[in-house]
């Protein structure tokens, strides 16, 4: 990590049935601060509690990375960033790849959650950061086909237009991101949204932007997203961090080793106690 962990009082975890940051956008650190941190619930229809194979909303919750593993200056989240709405509620034109900024947008790289499902969120004020961290109940099955359509991006929408709400068009680009070797399966992306002057294109090949284009100069970076996805057995994390520019060094690799070794070690506990 890039920063030393800082001594910090841990709120109470607060179990609801209401989704994450579904408030008004507001900038992180600032904003209402009765803002929940984290929320579990389990929808109607997922498995039984007891099964051994499925956590209950209890398990989930404890399976959540907290601001301890994060370290400073990462604190309990206190709202929805502003480039949620303001670079992520785009349109794009080029096939496949509106499903991508649907995604990042709900906030739901694995599909909508269909079993145990809690999530938590924290924000970097130092860096304008906001990272957004869930555990999820899911079929299998149903997870290693979003993670086989993930490892697609990087070749499907390696690079588009899409056209923001408040920040004009945008020129996506979509690489693979490198992830620790944990879990049975993993996938990871790197998002950045760069605005481009004078560029009207719905798409373009790469090579109409080679250095000394007139409509490349001076281009800014909005938003740099990486999202990762882990599964671990019958469970799963997603997490997703975002930031204006540059995004603090190695926060993602660290969230996914530290949360995936804490799920393995909440289900083990739970398969202990069945």
């Amino acid at each position: 990590m890039h920063r030393l962990p800082a001594a910090r009082l841990l709120p109470v975890c607060v179990l609801c049935t209401a989704a994450l940051l579904t408030a008004t956008a507001c900038t992180p650190g600032s904003g209402d601060a009765s803002a929940s941190a984290a929320a579990a619930t389990s929808p109607a229809g997922s498995a039984s509690p007891g099964a051994s194979t499925t956590l209950t909303a209890a398990q989930a919750q404890a399976a959540l990375l907290t601001e301890a593993d994060l370290g400073a200056p990462w604190v309990p989240t206190q709202g929805a960033a502003t480039w949620r709405d303001g670079v992520l509620k785009a349109r794009t034109t080029v096939p496949g790849c509106q499903r991508l900024l649907d995604a990042l947008y709900s906030d739901e790289p694995l599909g909508a959650p269909t079993g145990t499902y809690a999530v938590t969120g924290f924000d970097d004020g130092d860096d304008s950061a906001q990272l957004r961290y869930q555990v999820l109940s899911q079929r299998p099955a149903d997870v290693d086909r979003a993670l086989a359509w993930l490892r697609t991006l990087p070749q499907t929408c390696s690079r588009f237009t899409a056209t923001t709400t408040r920040s004009g068009k945008q020129d996506v680009r979509v690489t693979a991101l490198d992830l620790p070797a944990v879990g049975d399966a993993r996938q990871g992306l790197r998002i950045t949204f760069t605005s481009q002057p004078n560029t009207s294109e719905d798409s373009y090949d790469s090579d109409e932007w080679d250095e000394g284009d007139g409509r490349n100069a001076e281009p800014t970076t909005n938003l740099t997203l990486e999202l990762a996805a882990v599964r671990v057995g019958s469970e799963a994390i997603a997490l997703t961090e975002g930031a204006p520019g540059t995004l603090p060094p190695n926060v993602t690799a660290h969230a996914v080793q530290s949360g995936t070794q804490r799920l393995t070690d909440v289900r083990l506990s739970a398969r202990a106690q069945a």
